[in-house]
């Protein structure tokens, strides 16, 4: 176990780089877990970090302890309180910071049961909600178009709360030339779609596509299709956040498969 006080230290500099940087989390395969729910979930399903980062003041929680005493071979750094609020990318820091590999994508198959595709998906908090709702309607594979935000960026980890862990992440996925292959009912979400999603036979292997916060699906993707579908509204409102719409489609699909 290591002290530092100093913002010139080396890990405290690679620690301040890859939490506000995805350009260096991205060049050196790592990824800053903000938080013990986070570091304990990376545990619980790959094993010890790498390097772990402690508030000085945080030492003697019970929590902060218990997690010490299962790092493993991790290196243990102490950081002052306010060394590890710099190093946070978050506006409210937890006392625990970790560094990891970033796990690598696994191959897809193109009969894949349960998936979710995501186009263009800007905002992190949406990508971190989505992610979380899969992990928990069972959903195997999540696959980013090259324009939506970075998987592995603090806030979406954040949002996710340990579900990166649980599926399997690929990013800067052509969608369009994936469905070209895929055997599977592609599902896109379309306020205009005359088919809703309760028509839908989800019991086979699905994709669900979810486009832009704003914009929605591009054409391309809508052409690919092998459906279009809404979820009805007899509400006062006219669209669902696009979080809300994934977790209410693959909650259905959950439903159907009980």
């Amino acid at each position: 176990m290591k002290t530092i006080r100093s913002r010139d230290n080396a890990f405290v500099k690679q620690l301040i780089g890859l939490a506000h940087s995805s350009r260096d989390r991205k060049k050196a395969g790592l990824t800053v877990l903000d938080g013990i729910h986070l570091v304990r979930a990376y545990c619980d399903a790959l094993g010890a970090v790498q390097s772990l980062a402690i508030a000085e003041s945080a030492l003697a929680e019970p929590e902060i302890a218990a997690l010490l005493a299962s790092a493993g071979g991790a290196s243990i750094n102490v950081l002052s309180d306010i060394l590890l609020k710099e190093a946070s990318a978050l506006d409210s820091p937890s006392a625990v910071l970790a560094i990891i590999p970033t796990p690598l994508p696994q191959p897809v198959s193109t009969h894949a049961n349960a998936m979710l595709l995501l186009e263009d998906i800007q905002d992190p908090g949406n990508v971190g909600s989505m992610l979380r709702s899969a992990a928990a309607a069972g959903i195997s594979d999540v696959l980013l178009s090259k324009t939506s935000a970075f998987a592995w960026s603090p806030k979406v980890l954040r949002a996710a709360q340990g579900a990166h862990f649980a599926v399997n992440i690929v990013e800067g996925v052509d969608l369009s030339a994936w469905l070209q292959h895929a055997t599977v009912q592609s599902l896109a979400l379309s306020p205009l779609a005359e088919r809703t999603l309760y028509d839908c036979d989800l019991r086979k292997p699905t994709a669900f596509m979810i486009g832009n916060e704003g914009a929605g699906l591009s054409p391309e993707l809508l052409r690919a299709a092998s459906f279009r579908v809404n979820i009805p509204m007899p509400g006062k409102i006219e669209s669902l956040n696009a979080a809300a719409a994934a977790a209410i489609c693959m909650f259905e699909l959950a439903r159907q498969r009980r």
